[in-house]
């Protein structure tokens, strides 16, 4: 062999490396499209695989097929909570939430989220479903990071958010801030949304974000008859049979989704998750289970610390990277998403944002073991949350839990008799060996409680201070992002407000009919109108914002009230509108600001 002969073959060889590194570059650079599908209140039970007697989940059950399952992927106990781990990666009480409703589920605008990340970085991103963290600037899905948005306010459809008279049939929904009623069945116009989205994204080069968060299976149990009438002929009892007819409809969708991302060519190129973001509500009272509710042999419901409320099912697929039907009993936790997805897509994590949770892609791609740690979960109502009360410390193996049978009256702080009843009665379990959470080893191992214990005070005292010291979000009214704003019910704050959870009677619908909203006002004019409640007597209709009352008379079966040309400042505080006909006030049930100037 000559030496020009070596030297063409030495060429030929470097020309190839040189191209194969490219080429691995290229491969390396392409991020994932990112798709996740939350349900809402959809158990770990609720689906086929988990050994459910009556329900069938193939499509969900694809994903676990073609990816991971991870069996202990723990959320917090209801949606909002949930909703802010998820988008940011913190724990939620650093966040501002601490629950569902009444300022409690209010996220700070501040707050750098899972979208506003991925837009930063090239990535078309849209929401399709429940937001249920804000329905006003600064807090709505556009103002944290959403391109494109088709959302229901508040909670549910068909909350005191409103609009009035809202149902899962035809609903009226928001789309990007425009209210607009639309056809058919809730869970498929934002399954439809989410596919124009994803073949609007197929057309160009730019990677998307996905957030397909079904109001399915949460109360209203509404859901057309033909899904439900299979399972009232098993004879299961009637809300069972209109929830496992939601979760058919959510199995149709998902597969729906599954076979647009084939038909797209963008299979391949495209992580999928599957998650709830809580457990079943299957108990109507603290005495009441719904007959014949499967929930795996789980202890709990939604709202409990126990695993039934905050064990959800995980799945995921990513071809190439993640072995398909592989499983993992590795803790997962919802604030670690974030920081896994960012992993994932090659996106260093923001240095402004300090997050909890912890990157899952070495368990996703080469299911190695991570390193033990806890993960902390509380849930009450009412904004100021207290030390003790209703909270578990959850890893791999141990449990610690305070467990409470109506977290919704933990409104107010405890005494020290209470708190000392608490503390001498907290639980453990060996998860490994007990998953139904049966056996409480508190007594026979008090030092993992003390350990436990002690990190959870940490804890809290850690995310509280940090919470504390942000204070609650305010809506904005004349901001030129939404210069009319619609204030509702469900956005009250106030002590009558928090009164409604308290520990004493029954509640009413005519418990706790006032508050006021937080807000922030920008100097201008407007126009305020009182959508007001079935009034049977004369009264006066009462606007109050800092130095401004002024008040306009009412009669009876009035419908509204306005008030036009109102001066409002520069300012911070609370907004209150009322109605007095007797002398306990009462709030009207929507209020429209809209700045005229």
């Amino acid at each position: 062999m000559n030496l020009k002969t070596l030297n063409n073959r030495y060429s030929v060889a470097l020309i190839a490396l040189l191209f194969t590194c490219l080429l691995n570059v290229s491969v390396q650079a392409k991020q994932p499209n990112i798709v996740i599908m939350m349900t809402d209140d959809q158990g770990f039970g609720d689906i086929g695989m988990h050994n459910n007697p009556h329900l069938k989940t193939p499509n969900i059950e694809r994903i676990a097929h073609d990816g991971m399952e991870m069996t202990h992927f723990v959320t917090y106990p209801n949606c909002s909570a949930t909703r802010a781990g998820l988008l940011t990666g913190r724990y939620p009480y650093r966040t501002g939430v601490t629950a569902v409703t009444q300022v409690d589920h209010f996220m700070r605008g501040e707050e750098l989220t899972l979208a506003e990340i991925f837009a930063e970085n090239g990535y078309k991103t849209g929401i399709f479903g429940k937001w249920h963290l804000g329905d006003n600037h600064p807090m709505r899905p556009t103002d944290q990071g959403f391109a494109e948005a088709l959302v229901h306010k508040g909670g549910g459809i068909g909350q005191a958010a409103g609009p009035k008279g809202n149902t899962y049939f035809d609903p009226i929904l928001e789309h990007n801030n425009v209210s607009k009623k639309y056809s058919g069945y809730c869970d498929d116009i934002f399954t439809d949304a989410a596919i124009d989205f994803m073949a609007d994204s197929s057309q160009t080069d730019q990677p998307f974000l996905l957030y397909l968060a079904t109001n399915l299976p949460h109360l209203p149990l509404q859901v057309p008859d033909k899904l439900a009438e299979p399972y009232r002929k098993m004879g299961l009892h009637e809300d069972n049979a209109l929830v496992y007819g939601m979760i058919s409809s959510i199995d149709y969708n998902v597969g729906r989704v599954l076979d647009a991302l084939q038909q797209l060519n963008l299979e391949q190129d495209t992580i999928v998750i599957f998650l709830s973001d809580n457990g079943p509500r299957h108990r109507r009272t603290k005495n009441d289970s719904i007959p014949g509710r499967w929930t795996a042999n789980l202890r709990g419901t939604k709202t409990s610390v126990y695993d039934s409320g905050i064990r959800v099912p995980f799945f995921i697929k990513w071809p190439g990277k993640i072995k398909p039907n592989t499983k993992t009993a590795q803790m997962g936790t919802i604030i670690d998403l974030l920081p896994s997805l960012l992993d994932a897509s090659n996106i260093q994590t923001p240095a402004v944002n300090n997050m909890d949770g912890t990157s899952l892609l070495p368990i996703w791609s080469h299911n190695q073991q991570l390193a033990d740690r806890n993960f902390f979960v509380q849930m009450h109502y009412g904004p100021t949350p207290f030390k003790y009360m209703h909270f578990a410390v959850r890893n791999n193996k141990y449990k610690l839990v305070s467990p409470h049978d109506f977290p919704h009256g933990i409104v107010h702080q405890p005494t020290d008799h209470e708190l000392f009843h608490v503390l001498k009665n907290l639980e453990l379990y060996d998860l490994q060996n007990d998953p139904s959470e049966r056996i409480n080893i508190a007594a026979e191992h008090p030092e993992i409680v003390e350990d436990l214990l002690e990190q959870y005070e940490n804890w809290f005292d850690e995310v509280t201070e940090e919470r504390d010291a942000s204070g609650i979000e305010r809506i904005s009214l004349g901001h030129p992002a939404q210069p009319k704003v619609n204030l509702s019910r469900f956005d009250w704050g106030g002590p009558r407000v928090i009164s409604r959870f308290d520990y004493g009677g029954p509640r009413v619908v005519e418990d706790n009919q006032l508050g006021y909203w937080q807000v922030e006002t920008f100097k201008g004019r407007y126009n305020i109108t009182f959508d007001l409640p079935e009034l049977t007597q004369d009264g006066i209709a009462h606007l109050k914002y800092g130095a401004l009352h002024v008040t306009k008379a009412v009669k009876k079966g009035q419908t509204s009230v306005s008030f036009s040309n109102v001066q409002l400042p520069n300012a911070k505080g609370n907004f209150h509108a009322y109605i007095k006909a007797d002398r306990l006030p009462v709030g009207p049930l929507f209020v429209d600001v809209a700045r005229i100037d």
